[in-house]
């Protein structure tokens, strides 16, 4: 799952990014609302976490800006300023969660967790596509009853595609939010992971339909 973090303080945002790419994000940085908008604007994120008080373009505008345009992601608000209208203002200008600072970093990745699931459809934190099952908090991966040992991008990408239940996913998109717009994998890795974890799970596990993309079997 791929993560847009905005936040203009080199501190928090390090704290920040090592805690959601320790709960398995692809995290990726934003230190101004210019530029925050440029790449959510332009790029497909899973999750955005958005500070307010940003230079050169707020926070609010930031996130004004998105919905106007059609960007759908989820939006978790951070901010120093706890007053209730500006609770207010941040909800109604599209935002789906507020978190005043200062904050846990383990209750910052749960709700994390919890936007991205509701917008895949998930109330559940542990996710059941067939025979598989994805426990997100744990990060762990089952089929049939039998837990495997995976390594952190194999379970990503398990991850995204069990978000994106019934559709078939595009190499191309899986790989964006794998490795990022700039790192993205060509099509021959891609496939390379998915033979891999198909050794690991079963070869039905994941379904190529071809010339469109993967999905996780639902049998």
């Amino acid at each position: 799952m791929r993560v847009l973090l905005v936040e203009d303080d080199a501190d928090i945002a390090a704290d920040v990014g090592r805690a959601l790419t320790a709960a398995g994000f692809l995290v990726e940085c934003a230190g101004d609302g210019e530029a925050a908008w440029f790449m959510g604007d332009t790029e497909d994120f899973d999750a955005v976490v958005l500070d307010l008080g940003l230079p050169k373009l707020d926070g609010l505008s930031v996130l004004k800006k998105w919905r106007a345009s059609g960007r759908a992601f989820p939006v978790l608000i951070l901010s120093a300023r706890g007053a209730w209208t500006e609770k207010v203002d941040g909800i109604e200008a599209g935002a789906d969660d507020y978190l005043g600072k200062p904050f846990e970093l383990g209750e910052l990745t749960a709700r994390v967790r919890a936007l991205v699931r509701r917008a895949g459809g998930h109330a559940a934190p542990v996710l059941i596509i067939g025979r598989v099952s994805l426990d997100t908090r744990r990060m762990s991966v089952t089929v049939d009853g039998v837990q495997h040992k995976i390594s952190p991008l194999e379970y990503r990408m398990l991850d995204y595609l069990a978000h994106q239940r019934s559709r078939v996913v595009p190499a191309g998109e899986l790989a964006e939010h794998l490795h990022g717009a700039d790192g993205a994998a060509d099509a021959n890795a891609i496939e390379a992971l998915i033979a891999r974890v198909r050794r690991k799970l079963g070869a039905d596990i994941i379904e190529t339909r071809r010339g469109f993309g993967y999905t996780l079997s639902e049998t």
